[in-house]
């Protein structure tokens, strides 16, 4: 149903109608790129004849949403969003979209890097060809959690990404989306149907493009933490009487 990725196109006149010809079309029309054939079904760039589908507008990614998809968005400590993980039932996966050079992609060097980054951890991962091509599927060490025995433990991990007009959109897939080929394929389906928003401004390559809350979000995260910090506050206060009664019956004097 979506053989070759069409732009989006405005209305021609009777002239240029008239005008074009298979033969004329033969010779403008520019040939896919060799990335292109990953996503035939998406990921889209927005300015692509895209498939109608319920979105949230996060402005370089145009989420697809359901009733069973949650947002979360990914923060530092100084609360700088780093990604977006849509998360369903099993399975979550982060995404990032990173501007790329005109002329060549990117996600070959990227999946490289994970590679060897993965490796120095103590983990292990293998190339696969994959929905969107090249892929990587990992055993990737978690900090602080071992076996009895002393035995570092992992997660399994996918890394796919593909290469769009000037981006790159990486997914990174943890749960069972990650190992159970059934659900790879759903948590794949939610992969394809982002579009990624470029923009014409100049963004170095390898530089992440901007990730930008919706107000009625914004507005959701902030009742959220004042709910967390007043569960807090109370558990605290919750907890000071009776650290004080324990402190009373270290100190008091023994009954005579």
């Amino acid at each position: 149903m979506f053989g070759r990725r069409g732009k989006k196109s405005g209305k021609k006149s009777a002239a240029e109608a008239a005008e074009e010809t298979p033969l004329a079309r033969a010779r403008t029309e520019e040939p896919d790129k060799e990335a292109d054939r990953h996503r035939a079904l998406g990921p889209w760039d927005a300015s692509e004849d895209v498939p109608e589908y319920p979105r949230v507008d996060l402005g370089c990614l145009r989420v697809p949403v359901g009733e069973r998809t949650q947002i979360r968005f990914d923060m530092t400590r100084g609360e700088q969003i780093v990604g977006v993980t849509l998360i369903n039932d099993t399975s979550a996966v982060q995404v990032q979209a990173f501007a790329a050079p005109k002329t060549s992609g990117l996600w070959d060097e990227l999946r490289e890097e994970l590679r060897e980054q993965i490796t120095q951890q103590g983990g292990k991962a293998e190339e696969f060809d994959g929905t969107f091509g090249p892929e990587l599927r990992a055993l990737v060490p978690v900090e602080g959690r071992t076996t009895e025995d002393g035995r570092q433990l992992g997660q399994r991990m996918r890394f796919i990404g593909v290469d769009g007009p000037r981006w790159v959109l990486r997914g990174v897939i943890r749960g069972e989306g990650a190992v159970k080929p059934e659900v790879m394929a759903q948590v794949e389906d939610v992969f394809q149907k982002i579009v990624v928003v470029r923009g014409d401004e100049p963004v170095p390559p390898r530089e992440m493009l901007k990730i930008v809350v919706p107000k009625e979000i914004q507005e959701q995260i902030k009742a959220q933490r004042a709910q967390q910090a007043a569960q807090r506050e109370a558990a605290r206060q919750a907890q000071a009487p009776a650290a004080g009664a324990a402190e009373q019956d270290r100190t008091a004097p023994p009954a005579s």
